[in-house]
């Protein structure tokens, strides 16, 4: 099967010959010619899978065939929403290359910088606009953004956008998109606050479903090391130096165990960068072409961050501190063997986290190697923390200081709090 097979058209297959594009992912075969119909579509399916193309390639075939009002006061047509600003870009990103031969305009707008270059673009017509909710909410209330004339709207990332507590703005967003449109949803997962989501936004929808939980596992070489937290940044070190790799995609729990793992990788002298909701855009920005090119040689990052992080043979990944939630790792695990490339990914489990890894394997029904050659080995057993004596105070959860110890006591147990959802849907906006 070819994109041509598929109907689409001659000005995007040559964007997409460029771009090296010959067949299309199974979420790509089964999706566009349904939304060349101008169905409604339900889609589950990871990053990774090529779905970005499966959604931007039809919406760019029908704004082209329909195109009539070209200037400034054309009214957007095509609203893509999104959780993350980096995923916002790269959908941004691909609507540019497959749609060079069009001649259609479309802009990012996200939080986290200063409006004016964004509302500057909004003012000379744009056709398809990708956005994270704040930021949308922000500027219609500011009367840039108008959604009165969107014919097609896509809800990318539905399960993050949840997770980070997007939920009351998509309502918002909702009640002010035409009743007659055509709606696609995106979801990793579908848990039955998703589906009810779904429910609000899709007619009467076309299901696809591409299951990457067990390609992806098996295409990724995997490994666990039992290791205690107070060991896991000697084990990165060791790692690293171990395996001369020119690219580490490190996933830290937390912001602040991610700005310490950094801290910790420049004591042993390895260049590293963290990219996180607290980070401006421009940092984030930074970092990421800095571990693209090739500047920075490990990327730390958050889930939340990394949701729009797609790098080209990326060698190693690895779960400096492994998931409460199993799909998550399936999302990590998936940075380093995206298309048909293979990977490796590599997780620390100490005590704690032993009952994260049963869940992980139960979801991708195999088991994860336990390799035991290395350093550092710890029998998995939770540290007796119940008979230390109670401290008071400030820093009674603090415990004594050590050199080189990694982790986030706090979340240590992984469990995410209200707060934490709150804070980085803060700093998305």
């Amino acid at each position: 099967m070819t994109f041509k097979e598929l109907g689409v058209i001659e000005p995007i297959l040559k964007a997409l010959d460029a771009e090296g594009y010959t067949h299309p992912t199974p979420i790509q075969e089964q999706s566009i010619p349904k939304l060349l119909e101008k169905r409604d579509l339900l889609g589950c399916a990871q990053t990774g899978t090529g779905k970005t193309a499966a959604f931007t390639i039809p919406i760019l075939q029908h704004l082209y065939q329909s195109k009539t009002n070209q200037n400034r006061n054309r009214p957007i047509k095509a609203l893509i929403i999104t959780p993350t600003r980096e995923l916002a870009l790269q959908i941004g990103e691909s609507i540019e290359s497959y749609g060079k031969h069009t001649g259609l305009r479309s802009t990012v707008i996200f939080g986290g910088v200063k409006q004016g270059k964004q509302t500057a673009a909004l003012s000379q017509g744009i056709d398809i606009l990708v956005a994270t909710p704040g930021r949308l909410l922000d500027l219609i209330g500011q009367g840039f953004i108008s959604l009165s004339g969107i014919e097609y709207f896509v809800l990318d990332e539905a399960d993050q956008m949840l997770d980070m507590g997007f939920i009351h703005d998509i309502k918002k967003l909702l009640v002010k998109l035409p009743s007659k449109r055509q709606s696609l949803f995106f979801s990793a997962t579908m848990a039955p606050a998703i589906v009810d989501l779904s429910n609000k936004i899709l007619g009467n929808p076309e299901k696809v479903t591409v299951k990457p939980e067990q390609a992806t596992a098996e295409k990724v070489d995997q490994g666990v090391y039992f290791v205690s937290k107070g060991d896991k940044p000697n084990l990165l070190v060791h790692l690293i130096e171990q395996k001369s790799v020119n690219s580490v995609l490190v996933f830290s729990r937390t912001k602040h165990g991610a700005n310490k793992i950094v801290k910790q990788l420049a004591m042993a002298e390895i260049t590293a960068e963290a990219i996180h909701g607290n980070k401006s855009q421009t940092a984030r920005v930074k970092a990421l072409n800095n571990f693209k090119d090739g500047v920075t040689k490990v990327l730390v990052a958050t889930d939340i961050a990394a949701r729009g992080i797609d790098i080209d043979e990326l060698e190693l990944v690895v779960n400096y501190d492994l998931p409460n939630v199993p799909e998550t790792y399936v999302h990590r695990i998936g940075r380093t063997g995206r298309a048909k490339a293979s990977g490796e990914a590599i997780s620390f489990c100490d005590g704690e986290e032993r009952v994260f890894l049963k869940d992980i394997q139960k979801l991708i029904k195999q088991d994860v190697p336990v390799i035991t050659d290395h350093p550092f080995p710890d029998d998995g057993k939770i540290e007796p923390t119940e008979k230390k004596k109670p401290q008071q105070g400030r820093n009674a959860n603090r415990g004594p200081k050590k050199p080189f110890r990694g982790g986030n006591k706090s979340n240590s147990s992984g469990g995410s709090s209200r707060d934490g959802n709150q804070s980085r849907r803060r700093s998305e906006r």
